[in-house]
């Protein structure tokens, strides 16, 4: 068994410990021993997992910024050239910097160390400070945002935290969904449900169960852009609270919403 737990690398870690038929002491620890190790290749292969997919999605940005100001520097060029390529230069670096607090939320997530500092909120507040932050870019899209007032409910949450984790719902409703969008809330069993819904042709039904998990999308007609962080980065969100995350297809589209923990009454 200490030679077998000896060879045990991150490399080889399907690797098992030989353990004795006999019900004894030692027969006992090897099996947990055993068990012990399928966790940590799990834990190794989501970690390979993230590696990779987080190289993928940084990759393109890169390359795009990297062509842009290579492009600007060659020979002679306009002034409204110049500035388009330092403008398009511009996006991708915005949008790595995006990406690096996505996966900073993520990894402090993996760690339990996503800080959130909950207080008494009103829910009809909040959902109208997410809406707020989209009414232009829903406006230039013909898209109706109706966040519900929602009054009487209030959550014990953390203000920043919990809007950040809106409107990533918000952004992928806007993006890949159709119609109103809305912003809803209702108390349930001591948590208060925070639910944004579209008007679109919902989920796939075999993404529902996945549909929490990083760098995850649904087919083509639903994966226009993104990186596939947002709904992860909600459930994290929703997890650090002590609270859950959850997708479904409702009548009219898709329905997407976190479970927090309610305040308490006066």
């Amino acid at each position: 068994m200490r030679r077998h737990a000896a060879a045990v690398t991150s490399a080889r870690s399907n690797e098992r410990l030989p353990v004795p038929t006999t019900n004894d002491e030692i027969g006992r620890l090897g099996q947990t021993l055993n068990e012990m190790l399928a966790r940590l290749e799990v834990s190794f292969k989501r970690e390979r997992a993230f590696v990779s997919d987080a190289s993928h999605e940084l990759r393109t940005p890169l390359a795009i910024l990297r062509t842009e100001l290579e492009l600007a520097l060659r020979g002679d060029h306009t002034r409204e050239e110049l500035e388009d390529a330092l403008r398009s230069a511009a996006e991708e670096a915005e949008r790595l910097s995006n990406l690096a607090e996505d996966l900073l939320v993520i990894a402090r997530s993996d760690q339990g160390r996503l800080p959130v500092r909950p207080e008494r909120l009103e829910a009809g507040p909040v959902l109208a400070r997410v809406a707020g932050r989209f009414r232009t870019r829903a406006k230039a899209e013909g898209r109706p945002l109706a966040p519900d007032p929602c009054p009487g409910v209030e959550l014990d949450a953390d203000p920043a935290r919990i809007e950040q984790a809106l409107a990533n719902l918000v952004d992928n409703a806007l993006l890949h969904g159709r119609g109103t969008v809305a912003l809803t809330a209702r108390a349930v069993n001591g948590c208060v449900e925070l639910h944004v819904s579209d008007e679109g042709p919902g989920f796939p039904p075999e993404f529902l169960p996945r549909a929490f998990e990083r760098f995850t999308r649904a087919d083509e007609a639903r994966s226009r852009g993104g990186t596939g962080l947002g709904l992860a980065i909600a459930a994290a969100v929703a997890g650090a609270h002590g609270g859950s995350a959850h997708a479904a297809n409702g009548q009219n589209g898709a329905d997407v919403w976190i479970s927090v923990p309610a305040a308490e009454p006066y």
